[in-house]
C-alpha cells in the first residue's frame, strides 16, 4: 500500500493522522499501522477495556508519558472508570515492586512456582468449597 493510502486510512479511522505516524518512514509505515490496528483497535480475546487498563499499568511501569495518555484516554474511551485506571496502576506498582524485590534476593524460582502452585490448589479447592455451600 503506498503511503498516501495508508495515511488516508489512518485519518478515516482516527479522524486525522497523528504525527508519530507521519513520522515514521514509507518502508515501515504500512507494517506499523497494521499492526498498530490489530493489537489496539481490533477486536480481540482481551477486551478493549480490559487491553487498554493493561496499557495503563504498563505505561506506569515504563514511566512513559505518552503511553500513559493514550492508554489512559482509550480505557474511558472503552467505559473505564477512575476506580479501574487507579486500580490497574496499583497492580502494575505493587506486581513491579514484587518483582524487583524478589528478583533481587534472588528467590529460588523452582521453590518459588512450586509455592504457587500450591496456593492455586489451596485457593481452588476453597472457592469450590464456597459454592457447594450455597
Amino acid at each position: 500500500m503506498r503511503r498516501d493510502a495508508v495515511l488516508k486510512e489512518i485519518e478515516q479511522m482516527m479522524g486525522l493522522v497523528p504525527s508519530f505516524f507521519k513520522s515514521l518512514p514509507d518502508s515501515s509505515l504500512e507494517e506499523e499501522w497494521q499492526l498498530f490496528k490489530k493489537v489496539q483497535v481490533e477486536d480481540t480475546a482481551i477486551p478493549a477495556k480490559y487491553r487498554e487498563l493493561i496499557g495503563v499499568g504498563l505505561a506506569a511501569v515504563m514511566k512513559c508519558r505518552y503511553c500513559s495518555y493514550f492508554h489512559t484516554e482509550m480505557a474511558k474511551l472503552y467505559g473505564a472508570t477512575n476506580a479501574e485506571i487507579e486500580d490497574a496502576v496499583h497492580f502494575a506498582k505493587a506486581s513491579s515492586g514484587w518483582s524487583t524485590y524478589i528478583n533481587g534476593i534472588q528467590t529460588d524460582y523452582e521453590l518459588f512456582k512450586a509455592e504457587i502452585d500450591e496456593a492455586c490448589e489451596h485457593i481452588r479447592q476453597s472457592q469450590m468449597s464456597e459454592t457447594r455451600r450455597f
